[in-house]
């Protein structure tokens, strides 16, 4: 009766720990965000596994919240992963990991790689202080008024933003922070075309 958090690959599966492998191979359970990625990561890593798989995503992750709590209370132990990262950390599982914790069953955490703390070792910007503010919304308004709400905002911010999104995003930045503003845009982190830019938001924009 276990509820086991795993870390996955951002994009190079060579990041893959040794942990996460042997976990894999001798889940009997499984819920992860989407079934044919996770098939491919394991392909990636060589790892065979006998494990039932649930689908575990943003839009059943109530449902299934519900149905893992009870595969737990009968004494299984269930394997959390997602496309890409720490389940939780803007990615499903943390309502199931609140839950689990409330009836006392036990929650291990396999670390591994993380896209916000890469971004901002990336970033050459200060890392003593940070806050992730996770994604912004869609809507211009929304997005505007959660960037307003951090404008006296001193420590270093890491944002996760869709690649079709960032002119808008950057345009709200500027207005709101001001054009002098340092900042670092990281894209494809660990793959193939990776990159890095850094520079003021005027620069960036």
């Amino acid at each position: 009766m276990t509820l086991v958090l795993a870390a996955t690959p951002l994009g190079n599966p060579l990041d893959a720990s040794a942990r996460l492998k042997k976990a894999i191979e001798s889940a009997e359970i499984i819920a992860a965000e989407d079934s044919r990625r996770f098939h491919r990561l394991a392909s990636d890593l060589e790892v065979t596994f006998t494990a039932r798989i649930i689908s575990f995503f943003e839009g059943n992750e109530k449902e299934r919240t519900s149905e893992i709590l009870t595969l737990l209370r009968e004494g299984k132990e269930v394997l959390v992963v997602t496309d890409a990262g720490m389940p939780t950390i803007s990615d499903p599982g943390f309502r199931l990991t609140r839950d689990a914790i409330a009836l006392n069953i036990p929650v291990v955490v396999i670390p591994g790689p993380s896209a916000p703390t890469m971004a901002l070792a990336l970033s050459g910007l200060a890392t003593d202080r940070f806050t992730f503010e996770g994604f912004l919304s869609r809507g211009t308004g929304a997005r505007q008024s959660h960037l307003e709400s951090l404008r006296f905002e001193e420590r270093t911010m890491i944002f996760f933003e869709a690649p079709h999104r960032i002119t808008e995003c950057l345009t709200d930045a500027v207005e709101i922070f001001g054009g002098n503003r340092q900042a670092a845009i990281c894209r494809e982190m660990t793959k193939t075309y990776e990159e890095t830019v850094r520079g003021t938001l005027d620069e960036l924009l």
